[in-house]
């Protein structure tokens, strides 16, 4: 598809993605202005001299002015200064629907709660270990326009509630939304907003992946549209699920045949399992070999900050989540490794709080009666996380990140687990989630 030239194109906000889509668009020869909030806004050093600049407000003359505004991730739309633009029938679109414009090339497209960026990069590897080229990126690493320099056969992209909210039309070879809970609801309004969003990755979608065991996960598409499901259950024939043997062991398969031991995974938790299934559903899909597949899960590694092992002291294991920055991944963390320790009687040691978002911590009750013997709360909305879990396990406060790792040590024992998945966002402590994690990571190797 040929991109029209013509008008003025204004890229609203900058940072990673700003930055691609002006140096994209002002090398294909268009007429190129940006315009940011932020005085000196992250990237205003690595646009080229003749690209017209508005900082220090949303430029709303400017907006008015253009043909095209492609939107940042990180502004929402009901902006006053986008939506008189909108207004006046100016197309607003999101980087990813320049990048759908200016490649013919098949995009896998991955979105859900949790759990993409473990998802897309482990599918990323699986196709560059097929022997494929690939660009991975997106919401994950690179930007999608920083891409196309890549000249690549496939693309796997992460994407964001906030990037498909202005996607139209994608039309991926492949979508999933891997995931539905609550997020974002700050921007999105509620659930039906955030779920619309996600849902917006499969117009035009050529096949399905979906979770069986999440209803929120599966489209509404033409009868005609391949659909291929993964879960962890036994999945019926041609789909992906799991198969238990008497004795306990689990195996990853499709319909009755068993593919792969859990074990022979390096990354742990069944919520990985679920993730391995997807990416073995994602990979058929574009025609992967099975057995090349199989083996790039035996060495993933698995991802910083996304239920990380740290080290394992006096039988006690320590995991750096992070990344989990809502309820939906703190109870994915919590789920996966309580089941794994249960059989031995290990109990999880979690440390939760941070910036709620808005969300209803009560989702976590039954996860942390289950499988936690000690919640150490830390950050802004303790109180408010203390009062929902109340009488789920035993509750203790914390001033640091480092007296909240030292509780849980000298209230585990082996065969537990430490767990830090704060099911919330990090800025009232920390600059983001990475410098947290890096945080506990130091916490954890001092540890005696």
């Amino acid at each position: 598809m040929l991109i029209q030239r013509g008008g003025l194109k204004v890229v609203a906000g900058l940072g990673i993605s700003g930055v691609a889509a002006v140096n994209f668009l002002h090398e294909q020869g268009y007429r190129v202005a940006v315009t940011d909030s932020r005085a000196t806004p992250p990237g205003h050093d690595q646009i080229p001299a003749k690209v017209q600049t508005s900082f220090g407000k949303l430029d709303e003359d400017l907006l008015l002015q253009a043909e095209e505004i492609i939107i940042s991730p990180g502004l929402d739309p009901k902006l006053p200064e986008i939506q008189a633009a909108a207004a006046k029938g100016i197309a607003i679109v999101s980087e990813i629907q320049i990048l759908r414009r200016a490649t013919d090339k098949p995009i896998v497209a991955i979105t859900g709660s949790n759990a993409k960026s473990t998802v897309t990069t482990l599918l990323g590897l699986m196709v560059k270990d097929a022997g494929r080229k690939v660009a991975v990126g997106g919401n994950l690493g690179r930007p999608a326009l920083d891409l196309i320099k890549d000249d690549p056969e496939l693309y796997v992209l992460e994407l964001s509630s906030f990037q498909l909210e202005a996607t139209s039309n994608l039309a991926a070879e492949v979508a999933v939304v891997l995931n539905m809970s609550e997020d974002h609801l700050d921007r999105h309004g509620d659930m039906m907003g955030y779920h619309t969003a996600k849902h917006r990755i499969f117009q035009a979608v050529k096949k399905v992946v979906f979770n069986r065991d999440d209803s929120l996960t599966r489209p509404l598409v033409p009868d005609a549209t391949p659909m291929q499901s993964f879960g962890l259950n036994a999945p019926d024939m041609n789909q992906f699920g799991v198969l238990r043997d008497d004795d306990g062991t689990i195996w990853l398969a499709r319909g009755r045949e068993r593919l792969l031991q859990s074990s022979d995974m390096y990354i742990q938790g069944t919520h990985n399992v679920a993730n391995a299934l997807a990416c073995l559903a994602l990979g058929e899909a574009i025609g992967l070999p099975l057995d090349s597949m199989l083996n790039t899960l035996k060495t993933f590694k698995g991802l910083e900050h996304r239920c990380e092992f740290v080290k394992e002291l006096a039988g006690v294991r320590y995991y750096n989540d992070s990344k989990g920055t809502n309820i939906g991944a703190t109870l994915a963390a919590i789920d996966g490794l309580g089941a794994a320790i249960e059989a031995k009687g290990g109990k999880v040691a979690i440390i939760l709080g941070g910036q709620g978002k808005g969300q209803d911590f009560t989702a976590l009750r039954d996860s942390l009666s289950k499988y936690a013997k000690v919640a150490v709360l830390i950050g802004e909305d303790r109180p408010l996380i203390e009062a929902a879990i109340s009488g789920t396990a035993e509750l203790l406060p914390a001033a640091t990140l480092k007296e909240a790792v030292e509780i849980c040590q000298q209230h585990a024992q082996a065969n537990d687990v430490v767990l830090l998945s704060p099911a919330c966002a990090s800025f009232d402590m920390f600059k983001g989630y990475s410098e947290r994690g890096h945080q506990f990571v130091d916490c954890v190797n001092s540890l005696a």
